[in-house]
């Protein structure tokens, strides 16, 4: 076969250009969604003129109960270019991985061939959308952006990041380093996606979790179009503690490890204890004794904080609360 024939039997392989919508989580995005609009409308013309995309192609913004003025904006883009721009306005603010979950449930029920996940900031590069789109006209189910590096963090931010990669690994989930929620999902990844039904969602677990085919592209990732970061250190930490308890049991597991080596030290310092009294050295033994009541006291307190977490977890799975309620959409 020459390569003119394998070119031809490549091309002849590959998906249509599918319906593709762009799903955009929004909090408090006033500042950056008109910027962010007029971005993410010029990719879709690129990508329709180029062939790649069906012309019903659009962009979902979820506006996830902000407090400043980001559902007029939409409300207005919707009215300006309705066949580009719709809207879904959640009833109460219910965090960044439920407003994207509603989001890519909307997709669905547009019936679309593939959804585009993103910030509203824009530090995600919306032209890796194109490798994404062309590795799902090859036969990919899932897309995932991967950041190439992270020159724009600060050392602690890299340094955690990294850390929060490992240890997920080595607690048995599965992650894509580097990855946040930039991603390509087909309509089938989709309607599996739709089938998970846990209150307590961390998509960087459940999305890999899927299975399907999966592809990477790589992007340099930059800074925010205006506005502040929604994720400060306090939530990056209530974040990872999510990601760790909703997919992995090992903490409980290292919890009878620790109470083993607890026991351990405290058999050394009780024959500590003993030599100390019977050599006249009972003062040297009380601190000993004392040492070792801190350490099995926070060994308990430890256990007894990481035992709670998954307590709370399965109260709010009983309880089967809807993950988000939507008010109104465009």
């Amino acid at each position: 076969m020459t390569n003119e024939e394998n070119a031809y039997d490549t091309c002849a392989r590959l998906r249509e250009a599918p319906v593709m919508v762009f799903v955009i989580p929004c909090y408090n995005e006033e500042a950056a969604l008109h910027v962010t609009a007029g971005v993410l409308k010029s990719k879709l013309q690129d990508l329709k003129d180029a062939g790649q995309i069906a012309s019903e192609s659009s962009v979902v913004f979820v506006d996830d109960g902000s407090a400043d003025k980001t559902w007029d904006v939409i409300a207005a883009l919707h009215s300006e270019h309705p066949n580009i721009f719709h809207g879904v306005k959640l009833a109460h603010n219910r965090g960044h991985q439920n407003a994207l979950f509603a989001g890519l449930m909307h997709a669905l029920q547009l019936n679309v061939d593939a959804a585009v996940s993103m910030d509203a900031d824009l530090q995600d590069d919306p032209n890796a959308v194109d490798g994404m789109v062309a590795a799902y006209r090859e036969g990919a189910e899932i897309v995932y952006g991967v950041r190439d590096n992270r020159d724009t963090d600060t050392a602690f931010k890299r340094g955690t990041a990294h850390a929060f990669y490992s240890m997920m690994k080595w607690l048995g989930t599965e992650t894509v380093p580097d990855h946040a929620d930039y991603r390509l999902m087909s309509r089938a990844a989709l309607q599996a996606l739709s089938q998970y039904k846990e209150s307590n969602l961390f998509l960087r677990g459940l999305v890999p979790s899927l299975g399907f085919k999966t592809a990477k592209v790589f992007y340099k990732r930059g800074t925010r179009v205006a506005g502040e970061s929604k994720y400060p250190l306090k939530k990056m930490v209530s974040f990872a503690i999510e990601g760790v308890t909703s997919f992995s049991t090992k903490p409980l597991t290292m919890i009878t490890g620790l109470g083993v080596f607890s026991v351990l030290v405290g058999v050394i310092m009780l024959v500590y204890t003993l030599v100390s009294v019977f050599s006249g050295h009972a003062v040297a033994g009380w601190g000993s004794m004392m040492c070792s009541m801190w350490i099995l006291g926070g060994f308990i307190l430890l256990a007894l904080g990481v035992t709670g977490e998954y307590i709370a977890k399965i109260y709010l799975e009983v309880k089967a609360r809807p993950r988000y309620i939507i008010e109104e959409s465009l």
